[in-house]
């Protein structure tokens, strides 16, 4: 996944576009494992932009779309989000949500 910056992320927004992002930070043991999860759910999944952001770094960010831990995993459609998770569950529960709004 493509670390995103703050330009990257609300251009998902401006033009209506479809994204998964996923919030994270780098000293956070779950984020790890959930980053490593949606690596591979990348690879499964190529018709829709995966992007990553370092939470600590974005601040705003985070209050501006009410991301109240880490990890956290926004699916954006048509510029809306049709989803926020915290809790990565597996590889296949993230593929069927993921796939359930593309």
């Amino acid at each position: 996944m493509n670390d995103w910056s703050k330009e990257d992320i609300m251009a998902i927004f401006d033009n209506k576009k479809s994204a998964v992002l996923y919030f994270y930070t780098p000293l956070c043991g779950t984020c790890q494992v959930a980053g490593r999860m949606m690596d591979v759910v990348e690879q499964l999944i190529r018709d829709i932009s995966f992007g990553k952001t370092d939470l600590n770094y974005m601040p705003e960010i985070a209050e501006q779309f009410s991301i109240e831990s880490v990890p956290c995993l926004l699916i954006v459609k048509e510029g809306h989000i049709s989803e926020k998770i915290y809790a990565f569950k597996s590889v296949p529960y993230l593929y069927d949500l993921i796939k359930r709004y593309i």
